[in-house]
């Protein structure tokens, strides 16, 4: 059976929509059984969408976007932003296109990256609520790759349970950037985050 986080074109079956509501606005969401969360925006999510900081006039990558969520919140949310979304799997990405319509989002595209592959370019921020089932190597490939995609004072964002790896990824945010934050936490979900500062 392939999983939300591999590459996987071959799928057929139910599809689902939920609302979410962010800053006074409702959103849309289609997704399906082939993708993480699919008949809401998860609790790592909703904690993580709502502990960033103004991202007004940033360059934002979200990593391992799913159906969008993050990247379509943070595109419409934020004045001024330019927001990349990437994926490894194709079907979620079919999906994050279809909700960058549906939402009428103008300042949002996708791309098909596994990891930071098929990225080239830097970020004043990146976000991601990486696929803990995918293993520690793409875990904290996400932060060891990352500082290289961040622009001098840019930040990384993610989200991880305490009892997933929390300790583990806070360590490899301290060792790649020299700093780590505990920016929230709730209900044993940690929100990280890492600057970019040289």
């Amino acid at each position: 059976m392939p999983h939300y986080y591999t590459n996987d074109n071959l799928y057929s079956g139910s599809e689902y929509k939920f609302n979410y509501t962010f800053k006074g606005k409702e959103f849309t969401f289609i997704a399906s059984d082939a993708v993480f969360s699919k008949k809401r925006v998860d609790y790592g999510t909703n904690l993580l969408i709502n502990s960033l900081e103004d991202l007004s006039n940033k360059k934002v990558l979200d990593l391992g976007t799913g159906v969008g969520v993050i990247g379509i919140l943070v595109a419409k949310g934020y004045a001024n932003t330019n927001v990349l979304m990437s994926d490894v799997n194709i079907h979620a990405l079919e999906l994050a296109n279809k909700n960058i319509e549906l939402n009428r989002v103008n300042n949002a595209k996708t791309i098909e990256s596994s990891l930071y592959e098929a990225i080239e370019e830097s970020f004043d921020v990146i976000i991601s609520n990486p696929p803990i089932r995918a293993g520690k190597q793409i875990v904290h490939g996400v932060i060891k790759e990352g500082f290289s995609h961040l622009n001098k004072g840019g930040m990384v964002y993610v989200v991880i349970q305490k009892k997933q790896g929390a300790e583990s990824l806070k360590k490899v945010m301290e060792k790649t950037f020299g700093n780590v934050s505990l920016v929230n936490k709730n209900n044993g979900y940690m929100i990280y985050k890492s600057v970019k500062e040289m």
